[in-house]
């Protein structure tokens, strides 16, 4: 039977029809959301902008604090400082220390200056084996339950408040020191950097384990996948790749030591002398300021002589510091 032209035709241009419509709406494809802010409600916007000033204003705020800080120091230290009297070299250089005195007021400051250098040098000096060494043993050699315990252990030995540890120099490391050295005076140089080491250490450990941890495993893996023992992925791949997180550490101890007071006010012996070996007294800057900034009559030339005292311990805080940085920077730059 034959099939009508007509009919033939009207599929032909009806198959063409639908194979053109199929293909304009496969061509038609959507275009990409755009998220408008108009969208989002008003009360999300303005938290939004009240978070972000307060995280500004906190991170002006450390910047506001210090400056403030080092302007109330020094507003209490000019009129002394721009006196006709004063000899800011003698200040510096000169290790007599006689404020009170009627005839004769000096004010040098070069012993205590030598005080507080020769004790925090001293103190690294014990604290930095002990305290980096801890911080491997804990990251590289424990256990989780022991390394959990050590743990709490340090966060304790750091909560333990200055002047019980400046007690324990007085009444504990003195006789010891007596004891085994046969000195005459069991408070001195010695039993001072002991006691700063025994507080700077927590710190140094904890800082230095977190930067430990803090270097990726894959490091490790591919140290243990060439052949390297425990110690030599230690000192030629953890301590170097955490060689920033490990000189803040040090840095921390440092300024813990240096400001230190009360300890060191009750270990050291608190004589005005420039000290010949560890058995020698010692009077460190913040043990001075502490020890006579209550007596000192307000207004004095006394009592702002020791703002100054205070003002020279800013600045060497800061040469630390900003040491520090410059080393830091050198550090990454290298790498």
């Amino acid at each position: 039977m034959a099939i009508p032209e007509k009919t033939v035709t009207m599929k032909k241009k009806g198959e063409h029809g639908s194979s053109a419509g199929a293909s304009e709406r496969g061509s038609k494809k959507p275009g990409p959301v755009v998220p408008s802010r108009l969208q989002r409600p008003a009360w999300a916007i303005l938290g939004e902008k009240l978070l972000e000033a307060v995280i500004r204003l906190s991170g002006v705020s450390a910047i506001i604090f210090v400056l403030a800080i080092f302007f109330f120091v020094f507003r209490e230290a000019a009129p002394v400082l721009f006196g006709e009297k004063f000899n800011l070299v003698k200040f510096l250089f000169t290790s007599t220390w006689y404020p009170t005195s009627e005839m004769n007021v000096r004010y040098g400051t070069l012993a205590l200056t030598v005080g507080s250098f020769s004790v925090t040098l001293l103190a690294m000096v014990i604290a930095l084996p002990f305290g980096l060494g801890a911080a491997i043993y804990i990251s590289e050699f424990c256990g989780p339950k022991l390394r959990e315990t050590l743990k709490i252990i340090i966060e304790m030995l750091a909560a333990i408040p200055s002047v019980v540890w400046g007690f324990i120099g007085l009444t504990v490391m003195s006789k010891v020191i007596l004891g085994i050295t046969g000195t005459s005076v069991g408070v001195n140089l010695l039993n001072g950097g002991i006691i700063l080491a025994l507080m700077s250490v927590p710190i140094i450990v904890s800082i230095g384990e977190d930067a430990l941890k803090a270097v990726p495993d894959s490091y490790r893996e591919a140290a243990l996948a060439q052949g390297a023992t425990k110690w030599q992925i230690i000192f030629r791949v953890l301590i170097p790749a955490a060689k920033n997180g490990l000189l803040a550490a040090v840095l921390l101890g440092i300024g813990r030591a240096v400001g230190e007071t009360m300890a060191v006010l009750m270990a050291t012996g608190h004589a005005v002398t420039i000290p010949n070996s560890l058995l020698d007294s010692v009077r460190t800057l913040t043990a001075n300021i502490a020890a006579e900034l209550g007596e000192a009559p307000a207004g004095s030339d006394h009592y702002r002589v020791l703002f100054l005292t205070g003002v020279l311990l800013f600045c060497i805080t800061f040469a630390v510091n900003m040491t520090a940085d410059l080393v830091i920077r050198g550090v990454r730059e290298k790498k």
